[in-house]
């Protein structure tokens, strides 16, 4: 089956792919997919509704109009409802805003009270044998989906924040302590149940400058990436704080994960192998690395204008992209062989995620990050943009999500660095020249002229030859230059495996006109056997690159028609 996915907009709810029945004109104010796809939830003001992604037909309607959040277990069996907490003036209490109710049956399960929109809803653990919420400052874990029982509970000073490991058995959890009167704030992991005792943590990091955390767990539940982050950076060199990023093993390791560039860090995302991670940090621009579960670096992107990182579900493909207030270009990259694949660009999106297939992503503008432009754009990762959609004149696009899959569905394919073929072609970035004066104009350009140093990609791996900074900055003069040549030459033209089989012939025709057209030929395959080279490797190459590439075919004809003369 090919994915689908959700749309939420001004004018309505839709599931792609899916039956009519799945599209709603009312303007809902949340959409989800259950885990495995097979469902696709949704509430319009009204009521909350839930139905099959293959055929439409509905699993529960609610009639909770105030709805403005939810989500399924797991395993499908409990439908999490939240809206947001009121209290009358003449009440005590409000009414219990946190609902959890039988998918199948709409039966209520348990009310709750959960007045932050923060961690709203229960965690689950894969079989839905566990479960965990923060209330007031400790963790109270239930067991099999039973919420009358409080099976278990972890108190701890003041427990402000809590990651449960994915998978199934044994769970583990990574619970956030936020220092006070000088002590330092903390994380430590436990497996469940040991909970209590001064040896029940498995692994323990402390840490300063810590106003807030954002924990991660790789699939394999083995280890735990945390961001920590002050509000205010207070030697003022960034507006956006202060971060630091930590490593937390369960079987006791931890470290403070060394960046090599000071500044904001913008991304952590696990590989899905869970063997690595890449961090995206430092000022603009900001560098990209690898790196292993002993936090060394693997492998360096050098630098350039990102500030998040996607690896695709298989963990075969890596994409640095830069949004936001970046321009959104996209950095796609072999994982394995650390070659880049593309480099599209996506103009003003807010969004972009992976299909379950790992074969095409989908970008998007959305409201209200940005009013204007609305729409999204389906991707293959070669750059191909294959399908194009605006909203509609005076409507809004809010959201955007692909239908998932279970684990396994999607095995993963070999990676082409050739375009898909596409009606509406690619959006290969385009190099950009800095501004020059007007009187300077006529005067050929100098590499000196760039704002900053570019640094480029790097292995980084025991055993492979480090560049020095010096070095990697003279290989950069020495391609520029060579670029200036090749620009300057009136019809410097690339080359091709078959083209050098054909140039070794050293036949003469005996007339100098035709030896001189021979050569020259010669000359331009060999030009672009070298830009072949340099594709293999995974340079990007420029657009009158691209075109030389394509007229190999031509001077290959030529040649043989030269000799035969």
């Amino acid at each position: 089956n090919a994915p689908g996915a959700g749309l939420r907009g001004s004018d309505g709810t839709a599931l792609l792919s899916g039956p009519p029945s799945c599209e709603d004109s009312r303007s809902s104010r949340c959409v989800s997919f259950s885990r495995d796809g097979t469902l696709f939830g949704w509430c319009n003001g009204l009521n909350v509704s839930v139905v099959k992604s293959s055929d439409g037909s509905v699993v529960s309607t609610l009639d909770l109009p105030k709805t403005s959040l939810l989500d399924f277990s797991p395993l499908n069996n409990v439908l999490a409802t939240w809206q947001p907490y009121s209290k009358p003036k003449d009440s005590v209490q409000g009414e219990a805003n946190l609902q959890l109710w039988d998918l199948w049956s709409g039966q209520l399960i348990k009310a709750l009270y959960q007045k932050k929109v923060d961690s709203w809803c229960p965690s689950w653990s894969e079989d839905e044998k566990l479960s965990v919420r923060s209330v007031n400052n400790e963790l109270h874990f239930y067991e099999n989906n039973d919420f009358n029982v409080i099976a278990n509970k972890l108190h701890m000073q003041k427990v402000s924040d809590f990651a449960l490991s994915p998978g199934g058995q044994p769970n583990k959890v990574a619970v956030y302590v936020p220092g006070s009167k000088g002590a330092p704030s903390f994380v430590r992991l436990y497996q469940y149940p040991v909970l209590g005792g001064p040896t029940a943590a498995l692994a323990n990091k402390s840490f300063f400058k810590a106003d807030r955390v954002s924990m991660q767990w790789n699939k394999k539940a083995s280890a735990v990436l945390v961001t920590a982050s002050t509000e205010v950076d207070k030697s003022g060199a960034s507006y956006y704080g202060e971060q630091t990023l930590h490593f937390l093993s369960a079987s006791g390791e931890t470290a403070l994960v060394q960046l090599q560039k000071t500044g904001p860090i913008y991304d952590v995302v696990w590989s899905p192998n869970s063997s690595e991670f890449c961090v995206v940090y430092g000022f603009m621009p900001a560098k990209a690395t690898v790196y292993s579960l002993k936090c060394d670096p693997l492998f360096d992107f050098g630098t350039g204008p990102r500030n998040a990182a996607y690896y695709s579900p298989q963990g075969h493909i890596l994409v640095l992209a830069g949004f936001g207030n970046l321009r959104g270009q996209m950095e796609v990259w072999d994982a394995k062989k650390y070659k880049q694949v593309s480099k599209p660009q996506a103009p003003d999106a807010t969004h972009f995620s992976w299909c379950p297939d790992g074969e095409h992503v989908v970008t998007a503008t959305c409201s209200p990050r940005l009013r204007v432009s609305n729409g999204y754009k389906i991707w293959h990762y070669t750059g191909s943009v294959l399908l194009k959609q605006d909203a509609a004149a005076g409507s809004e696009l809010w959201e955007v999500r692909w239908q998932p899959f279970p684990e396994g569905s999607f095995p993963e394919r070999a990676i082409k660095y050739q375009a898909a073929p596409s009606d509406l072609g690619t959006t290969e970035a385009t190099p950009t020249q800095a501004y020059r004066p007007p009187a300077m104009r006529h005067l050929p350009a100098t590499p000196s002229s760039k704002l900053h140093e570019e640094e480029l990609p790097q292995n980084l791996r025991p055993g492979e030859k480090r560049i020095s900074k010096a070095a990697l900055k003279n290989q950069q003069k020495r391609e520029n230059k060579k670029a200036a040549k090749q620009e300057a030459k009136p019809e410097p033209e690339p080359p091709s495996d078959s083209a050098l089989s054909i140039s070794q012939s050293k036949l003469s025709s005996g007339d100098p006109e035709t030896d001189r057209k021979i050569k020259n030929v010669k000359k331009k395959l060999k030009a672009i056997e070298e830009l072949k080279d340099q594709q293999a490797s995974g340079k990007v190459l420029q657009k009158n690159q691209l075109e030389k590439l394509q007229k190999e075919d031509q001077l290959l004809k030529e040649l043989e028609e030269l000799q035969i003369c």
